[in-house]
């Protein structure tokens, strides 16, 4: 869970930013800004018309947004949770990590990000993430201090030297705890999209 975050959400762009890929899987975890989840879908939808966006939270994420206004607003049924299913029809990690042509994480904990940073693979989601050749954006949500954590520090620096992995750096947010303004808020969703954008701009540069 993190303490700090943008308060209020920063406001989505009047012309929103360009965005290439036709398949977008989007990935809420356990922090506070994903109570925003049902916006940002709503926004993703109208400024993406032609693009298939499919959505999923971890199993902490429903502390902060019910899965009934996520489905309401996503307008796709009801969200994929990061949780191996009891009887699974197909295998799941292998469908998500072929199937998007981009990935955000956002927000991102500080505990999903040493997780996929050390290669940790326990959830159908983080196992394609490990697996998928998309590009993945993340965007992490820290508690006070976290962004200073040596720890913290060497787990964004081994994803940064994946290809296919951009890490945003937290903004400045207001502490929900202490009311204090500091560093970890995660950066607004117009602005991970247009870094995926930059992301496959780049590979088809290539």
């Amino acid at each position: 869970m993190t303490a700090i975050e943008a308060a209020p959400v920063p406001p989505a762009p009047a012309v929103a930013p360009p965005l290439r890929a036709r398949r977008l899987l989007y990935l809420a975890t356990g922090g506070i800004q994903t109570m925003f989840l049902p916006m940002w879908l709503t926004w993703l939808r109208s400024s993406y018309p032609a693009a298939q966006i499919r959505y999923a939270m971890t199993y902490s994420a429903q502390r902060f947004v019910g899965t009934s206004a996520v489905a309401a607003a996503g307008g796709n049924g009801l969200p994929l949770m990061d949780i191996w299913p009891d009887e699974p029809d197909g295998a799941l990690h292998t469908e998500l990590a072929a199937w998007p042509d981009a990935v955000l994480v956002h927000p991102a904990t500080m505990h999903f990000v040493s997780r996929f940073a050390l290669g940790l693979a326990d959830t159908p989601i983080l196992l394609a993430l490990q697996c998928t050749t998309a590009p993945i954006v993340v965007c992490p949500s820290l508690p006070p201090g976290g962004h200073a954590n040596p720890a913290y520090q060497r787990h964004i620096a081994d994803l940064s030297v994946r290809d296919n992995v951009t890490v945003l750096p937290p903004i400045t947010g207001v502490s929900m705890s202490s009311g204090q303004p500091g560093i970890g808020a995660p950066a607004a969703l117009p602005q991970a999209v247009a870094a995926l954008d930059d992301m496959l701009a780049w590979s088809e540069a290539l």
